[in-house]
């Protein structure tokens, strides 16, 4: 398993692959005029330091340790991320899902790739592919074990399907031994992977 493949037979193209072609095609928009170089490196900032999955982090630990504001997550999600200033497009309609002792909670959109874009910035390349849209539902267990996490056998696994209507996304646990963590530290252990449910936090001896 490498990390750029963490479902076995899902990567179609090598990254450079992938890089060279948008490259080409950013050349050729700026070349007929229809976006500037500046307006690419603009969106470019903001999809890596304004919209991502620091913002859910974010969320996450203030969920950790405001009960309340846990409480109005899992009852309406879009609003309680409104209150942090998260939202707009791809993210109208939202639902959280709370991980527990007894149930762990994954999001796949098997259709095609809708993703809670406010909350979790870009769908990872793997999201897309049709193996992890199959193999999520059939063989959740086996798509865990290649991302590094092994549930206990006991521990339900439920399957979430995200829409364009709908768009889910993972309220992980909280890991052991960060009773003194503050917000901050909190949503440093927060991984993309963990609130689309493929993983689970880092642990604080890890991070």
């Amino acid at each position: 398993m490498t990390a750029h493949n963490p479902v076995q037979g899902t990567l179609p193209r090598s990254n450079e692959e992938i890089a060279a072609r948008v490259k080409a095609m950013e050349a050729i928009l700026v070349d007929k005029g229809l976006i500037s170089t500046d307006a690419i490196d603009h969106m470019s900032s903001v999809y890596e330091s304004e919209v991502g999955p620091q913002l859910g982090a974010k969320i996450v630990a203030r969920a950790w340790v405001d009960p309340e504001f846990k409480q109005r997550l899992l009852t309406d999600a879009t609003s309680a991320c409104r209150e942090m200033g998260v939202g707009g497009m791809q993210g109208e309609e939202m639902v959280v899902l709370e991980n527990t002792d007894t149930v762990h909670n994954m999001v796949v959109c098997t259709l095609c790739s809708c993703y809670p874009w406010p909350v979790l910035g870009l769908p990872p390349n793997w999201y897309k592919y049709p193996a992890y849209r199959a193999r999520a539902v059939r063989d959740p267990r086996g798509v865990l074990a290649e991302f590094g996490y092994t549930p206990d056998p006991d521990v339900e696994i439920r399957i979430w399907d995200s829409s364009a209507e709908l768009r889910y996304w993972v309220l992980p646990q909280r890991p052991a031994g960060t009773e003194n963590f503050t917000e901050e530290q909190l949503a440093d252990l927060v991984t993309r992977d963990s609130l689309i449910g493929v993983s689970v936090p880092t642990t604080p001896s890890k991070a």
